[in-house]
């Protein structure tokens, strides 16, 4: 038996049902994948908004530390942006993270010193 199933890459191809349980599957799991993109970007976003707020540093360097501290520390970014929120609430950040946060940091700063003009 064949069903037809509208797509915007091949509209009415005839699909067995094997096709249309393995479509499924896959739109399923694509699904799974979005949620979590979205979660992590939420999350992300909250972190550069607490950097933003406690270094003042434009959103953009902001999002730069978070990477760098990801980078240096070979941990994802999204883990680095959930320690960084609890550090923004009172909570502590590893030593190796602490560090890499107050370099990056020191590196963005001085770069907004640098770009500045004296009246």
């Amino acid at each position: 038996m064949a069903f037809f199933a509208i797509s915007r890459w091949h509209p009415l191809q005839p699909l067995s049902v094997t096709d249309l349980v393995l479509e499924h599957e896959r739109l399923h799991e694509e699904i799974g994948q979005l949620r979590h993109a979205v979660t992590s970007h939420a999350v992300i976003d909250q972190a550069i908004g607490a950097v933003v707020a406690f270094a003042g540093v434009p959103p953009d360097d902001a999002w730069r530390v978070l990477r760098e501290v990801s980078q240096r520390t070979n941990t994802k970014v999204r883990t680095v942006a959930e320690h960084v929120l609890k550090f923004a609430q009172g909570g502590a950040l590893s030593d190796t993270e602490l560090e890499e946060l107050r370099r990056a940091l020191d590196r963005h700063a001085a770069g907004l010193s640098v770009g500045r003009s004296e009246p």
